[in-house]
């Protein structure tokens, strides 16, 4: 077959075309039986479900149909036939409010079978289900290689060596390769289907893009500007002064729309210059004791300037131990603590800081976020908890004296994004301090990562900031690559985990 001299379309139905789909229809189910759609049925799913209803044209001649319907989930939950779906042949099961478009029937006309015509009518259906906001596709999918093995094997042993390579079915095959995946057996299904047994196997799509509807007037962004204060360490007289600066980068960001601003860990410190007489644990607790004016004052620039702020981090004291914590100031108003897990040597041995006891994942009108501060991320089963709970976006704000620190938080949150397939951003302060014991120096280039696959940089970078430079860096990320990321990626980093082999538990604290 000369496929050079082919053209070929995908167009809508219409009952013009019927004679010339009545031939295709008779050609293509000679295996089956002699039946085929009647003029009536044709105009009846046009009439009900026109944009449901298309046809491959090849050199302006019907090739091939899909046919198909949209009916309530609750419909195809047990066990039915052909017939029922379809209330015997009328459609009347077809409902505009249904969540759930079923493949009533798909055949290309044999001669043109290996153009791959299917394929496209199936995109279609995915496509016509994104824009509908529908949970996905069902159908009954025929086995027609069953009759050869059906005196050994059972329909769900048939299924289970189709799916192992060890048997070929046309069909299924097929389908299972175009991301469709077996629900369940269905017993009767096409009466007069010999090949198979009159069985089907029930096959399901879904559509990641589906979102439940909601009675909330703002849905949550799925494309998301990231904002990345690169904060300059210099003396301040005061906690006044350092709001003034919070406020000139919270209002900045603000401008340019973003939806998060991210500070670094103890970006803080300065004002422990005035206690630099004191012992380094002693001066620490004395900067603790600005911790609730400042996340106040944060939480009221978040609601001024209408931006989710996450603080970075700041030494607070809880029963008479001292933690370094931060908040996520959302724009609503509302205000949510994080904990450092994990405390460096250097922060037990200079100023006694414990390790805090709560991971979690934080719901936002921006995506679910995780945020772990510095040392943390050198801990991939934390940024795996995050992932399992639904985290698309990590944050990760750090303080990191030399190179060689700042390169452990940089690599390690890199590979955070590959493993969970998220989006990682990172911050930290840059300049030094000189009056303040134990934060003489620090370097910083604050970044955004994302995974490494087709949509995304080839590198794994979406964005870097100049070195050691005070500076903001702003980046948008799109939340729906990671969907499609998660079920159709070159690799699959968290669906192809073994966990029949081993899994991570986390302990929830009392």
């Amino acid at each position: 077959m000369d496929n050079a001299n082919f053209n070929i379309e995908l167009t809508y139905l219409t009952i013009e075309d019927y004679l010339e789909l009545k031939e295709v229809m008779i050609e293509s189910y000679q295996q089956i039986s002699s039946s085929y759609w009647q003029e009536h049925h044709i105009k009846k799913l046009l009439k009900i479900f026109p944009e449901g209803q298309v046809v491959m044209k090849v050199n302006g001649h019907v090739a091939g149909c899909a046919l198909s319907i949209m009916v309530k989930q609750s419909l195809v939950e047990e066990p039915h036939t052909y017939k029922d779906i379809t209330l015997n042949y009328t459609f009347d099961t077809h409902n505009k409010y249904g969540d759930l478009l079923y493949g009533i029937d798909v055949f290309i006309k044999p001669e043109y079978r290996g153009l791959r015509l299917g394929r496209r009518m199936y995109d279609f259906r995915k496509e016509l289900c994104e824009n509908k906001n529908l949970k996905g596709i069902v159908f009954g999918g025929r086995m027609p290689n069953y009759h050869k093995y059906a005196n050994e094997l059972t329909p769900k042993e048939y299924i289970a060596k189709v799916k192992s390579k060890e048997i070929e079915d046309p069909v299924i095959n097929f389908q299972l390769s175009n991301d469709f995946y077996p629900v369940r057996i269905l017993k009767g299904y096409l009466e007069g289907d010999t090949s198979s047994q009159e069985f089907a196997l029930l096959l399901k799509w879904d559509n990641i893009y589906y979102e439940k509807k909601s009675t909330k007037t703002q849905s949550n962004k799925r494309v998301v500007r990231l904002g990345l204060v690169q904060w300059q360490m210099r003396p301040y007289k005061d906690i006044e002064e350092i709001i003034e600066q919070v406020e000139f980068f919270v209002d900045a960001l603000s401008s340019y729309k973003s939806d998060f601003a991210l500070f670094p860990e103890f970006f803080n410190a300065p004002l422990m210059a005035k206690y630099n007489h004191l012992s380094e644990p002693d001066a620490i607790r004395k900067l603790a004791e600005y911790t609730e004016d400042l996340s106040e004052e944060l939480s009221r620039l978040s609601l001024s300037y209408n931006i989710n702020i996450i603080t970075g981090s700041m030494p607070k004291v809880i029963d008479g131990e001292l933690y370094n914590i931060g908040y996520l100031c959302k724009r609503d108003g509302s205000m949510e603590l994080y904990e450092k897990i994990h405390i460096t040597p250097d922060e037990d041995r200079v100023w006694g800081l414990k390790g805090g006891k709560s991971i979690k994942t934080f719901d936002t009108d921006a995506g679910k976020i995780g945020i772990l501060i510095c040392y943390d991320v050198e801990f991939p089963e934390l940024g795996r908890i995050l992932a399992e709970e639904g985290m698309e976006i990590l944050f990760v704000p750090y303080l990191t004296d030399t190179q060689n620190g700042y390169s452990r938080v940089r690599h390690c949150s890199q590979s955070r994004a590959i493993e969970n397939e998220c989006f990682v951003a990172i911050t930290g302060s840059v300049g030094n301090l000189p009056k303040v014991q134990n934060m003489d120096i620090q370097y910083s280039q604050s970044m955004v990562f994302t995974p490494c696959d087709f949509p995304f940089p080839v590198n794994g970078v979406k964005s870097e900031a100049t070195p050691n430079t005070e500076m903001i860096l702003i980046s948008d990320v799109d939340l729906d690559l990671l969907r499609e990321l998660h079920n159709y990626g070159s690799v699959r980093n968290l669906k192809d985990r073994r966990k029949d082999l081993y899994k991570l538990e986390k302990i929830e604290s009392k």
